[in-house]
């Protein structure tokens, strides 16, 4: 990839509110190994409009796993995702930047920087729902909760106190269990009428990793290009954003769907 490439450089508003001193390290960087035209939206309406007239500049996001995850939901949006080459400089705190950094992105400012100037593009495939919307990471049904660093010592006092007060503990202490229908490739895995814990899934190598999380069983693993889940209302949780309820989802992998550009081997 050559030093002279033309960057549309997308810094997202968070990024500017929350780290400015980066953005500006980051605006140095780039602007110095290539040709930046730097663009700074206010809105997402105005993140659509700057990346949708980048032409042949390649686009560059400074901001965290949303702005990312827009990014290439906006070029997948606009049928435009094959033949676009994305590069992001993660900006914001630790867990906001989770997905970028599981795909391969430097953590430093300035490596990840000098990375979409001289890096090189991976293919990395997508799930594609039948909403239309994508997951970059990993997908977990239904949803769990985030919980900060200070709920595990919390809760482990909470049931400490509920066993003192009230002999057994209550059922809302026990594992919640799920009533859905999961289906992968056409076959099905396991129907309502067993309980769950929850599913994983993430793209690796062309397909879907699943895993399916029984009450009283072991983990059922398995792969798939398409994965359907059905039953009650029901949340999922994909690249730490939390979507539903739905009653009915299917995802399908998209192999080699977009290009990221990562530091050389």
């Amino acid at each position: 990839m050559s030093d002279h490439d033309q960057l549309l450089v997308i810094v997202d508003p968070v990024a500017r509110r929350s780290d400015g001193e980066s953005v500006r390290i980051a605006k140095d960087v780039l602007s110095a190994g290539a040709e930046a035209k730097i663009c700074l939206p206010d809105t997402p309406e105005e993140f659509s409009r700057a990346l949708a007239r980048r032409g042949s500049r390649r686009p560059v996001v400074l901001g965290d796993d949303r702005a990312l995850l827009r990014t290439v939901a906006l070029l997948h949006r606009d049928r435009e995702l094959a033949g676009a080459v994305v590069s992001v400089v993660p900006i914001g705190p630790p867990d906001a930047l989770e997905v970028a950094h599981a795909l391969g992105v430097p953590r430093s400012v300035p490596a990840a920087a000098r990375a979409a100037l001289g890096g090189s593009e991976r293919r990395l495939d997508l799930l594609v729902d039948d909403s239309d919307g994508v997951v970059l990471g990993d997908l977990r049904v239904p949803a769990t909760a985030a919980l900060s660093s200070a709920a595990p010592s919390v809760w482990g006092t909470c049931r400490s106190l509920v066993r003192t007060l009230v002999r057994p503990a209550p059922g809302a202490l026990a594992t919640r269990t799920h009533r859905l229908r999961v289906e992968a490739d056409g076959v099905l895995l396991t129907d309502v009428d067993t309980p769950l814990e929850s599913l994983t899934v993430r793209s690796v190598a062309g397909a879907a990793e699943v895993t399916v999380h029984p009450v009283s069983a072991p983990p059922l693993h398995t792969t798939a290009d398409v994965l359907t889940v059905s039953g009650p209302d029901f949340r999922y949780r994909a690249d730490g954003r939390l979507t539903g309820p739905v009653r009915r989802r299917t995802w399908t992998v998209r192999a080699g769907a977009w290009g990221l550009v990562l530091p050389r081997d």
